[in-house]
C-alpha cells in the first residue's frame, strides 16, 4: 500500500477573511466572486482600507484546504508548497503539522521573503471575492516536489491556481508526468473562472494527454468548453479526464465515474460563506476514492461536507467537524 493516499501540490497562503457590505466591493474596486492576483503594494493598500474590520488568520491555499480536509477525514497526506522564513511561514508550517499533513517544508531551510496571503472579502450573500498576494509561493517550482513522496501516493492532486506562473506551471506538469510514469492517479481542480478565462492553454498543458479526475464548478466548465450548455461540458470533460465532478452550487453536482453520470442534489442550507466549498468538496471526494467508497457515494460525502462548511465562516472545518461529516458515510 502507498504511504500517502493523496499528494498535493499548490500555493501556500494564509487567509485573512473580512465580512463587508456589498457596496464596499465597488469602493475597493474588487471583482465580485473571483480570485484576483495582486502585487504587494495593492495588498498593503487593501489591508490599510480594511484596518477597522476584524479579521483572523487561517491556513489556506486551495489545494492545501483540499489536502487538509482529506487528512481530517483520515487520509495520510503530503503537501508540496513554498513559504518564507517569516512568522506567517512558520504559522503555516505549524498549521500543516497540526492537521497531520506531511510536507517538503523544513523549518531550518526556509528562504527569506514574504509568505503569501489571500484577502477574502465576504458579502452578505455569502459570496467570496479573493485578492491574492502570492509572495514567495510565486516562486514554487519543481524544486518543491518530493519525488519519493509523490511516487509513494495513490493520487496526485494539482491546483489550477498554479497556472499563471511559468515555474509553478512547470511544477504542475512535472508532478503529472512523474505520476503517470509511476502509475499514480492524477487529479486537477480548475480552481477559478479567471484561471480558465485567462490561462486555458496553460491548464491544457497541465492536463496533457489526460488526467484521471477533474474537479470544476459549472462556470469554470462552461468557460473551458466555450458553451452555456451543461451537456456540452459533460461531453468536453470526457475528452480530458477519465472521471470528473462538476459542482453546480445549490443544484448539487454532476459526477462521472467513467461509465455512468450521476446527478447528485445538494442539501438545502442557508449559506454564510462559500469560501473553500470547492476545496473541501475535492478533499472529501478524494478521501472517498482512496478509501473504497462507491463513486456516487464519494459525491454524496463531498456535497455534504461542502454544504456543512458554507453554513459557517472560513474555508476549513475542524477535525472534529470533518470526522462527524465522515461518520455519516462510514
Amino acid at each position: 500500500m502507498p504511504q500517502f493516499h493523496v499528494y498535493g501540490v499548490g500555493n501556500a497562503l494564509v487567509d485573512l477573511e473580512y465580512e463587508i457590505p456589498e457596496a464596499m466591493l465597488g469602493e475597493l474596486s474588487i471583482d465580485k466572486g473571483l480570485m484576483t492576483l495582486i502585487e504587494e503594494d495593492r495588498h498593503h493598500e487593501l489591508l490599510d482600507k480594511l484596518a477597522g474590520i476584524e479579521s483572523s488568520p487561517c491556513g489556506g491555499g486551495s489545494a492545501a484546504n483540499t489536502i487538509v480536509a482529506s487528512a481530517q477525514l483520515g487520509s495520510s497526506s503530503f503537501y508540496s508548497c513554498k513559504v518564507a522564513d517569516d512568522d506567517t511561514g512558520r504559522y503555516y508550517l505549524d498549521d500543516l503539522a497540526a492537521n497531520g499533513v506531511q510536507t517538503n517544508l523544513k523549518p531550518d531551510q526556509l528562504d527569506s521573503g514574504h509568505t503569501g496571503k489571500c484577502i477574502v472579502l465576504i458579502t452578505p450573500d455569502a459570496q467570496r471575492s479573493m485578492n491574492t498576494y502570492l509572495g514567495i509561493t510565486q516562486k514554487i517550482s519543481v524544486a518543491e516536489l518530493d519525488e519519493a513522496a509523490l511516487k509513494d501516493s495513490e493520487y496526485v492532486y494539482i491546483e489550477g491556481y498554479l497556472v499563471p506562473e511559468l515555474n509553478a506551471r512547470a511544477a504542475a506538469v512535472k508532478a503529472r508526468e512523474l505520476a503517470n510514469a509511476s502509475g499514480i492517479k492524477t487529479s486537477l481542480t480548475l480552481s477559478d473562472a479567471n484561471m480558465v478565462n485567462f490561462f486555458k492553454d496553460g491548464l491544457l498543458d497541465i492536463i496533457g494527454d489526460g488526467v484521471d479526475m477533474i474537479f470544476a464548478n459549472e462556470d469554470e466548465a462552461k468557460l473551458m468548453f466555450g458553451t452555456d450548455d451543461i451537456n456540452d461540458c459533460v461531453a468536453g470533460m470526457k475528452t480530458l479526464t477519465r472521471q470528473f465532478a462538476i459542482t453546480q452550487g445549490a443544484h448539487g453536482a454532476l459526477v462521472f465515474d467513467g461509465e455512468k453520470l450521476y446527478d447528485i442534489p445538494a442539501k438545502k442550507v442557508t449559506a454564510v460563506d462559500t469560501t473553500g466549498a470547492g476545496d473541501i468538496y475535492a478533499g472529501a471526494f478524494l478521501y472517498g476514492l482512496t478509501h473504497g467508497m462507491p463513486f456516487a457515494d464519494c459525491g454524496e460525502l463531498a456535497g455534504y461536507a461542502a454544504t456543512t462548511l458554507i453554513q459557517q465562516m472560513g474555508a476549513r472545518m475542524t477535525r472534529e467537524q470533518m470526522q462527524t461529516v465522515g461518520a455519516r458515510f462510514a
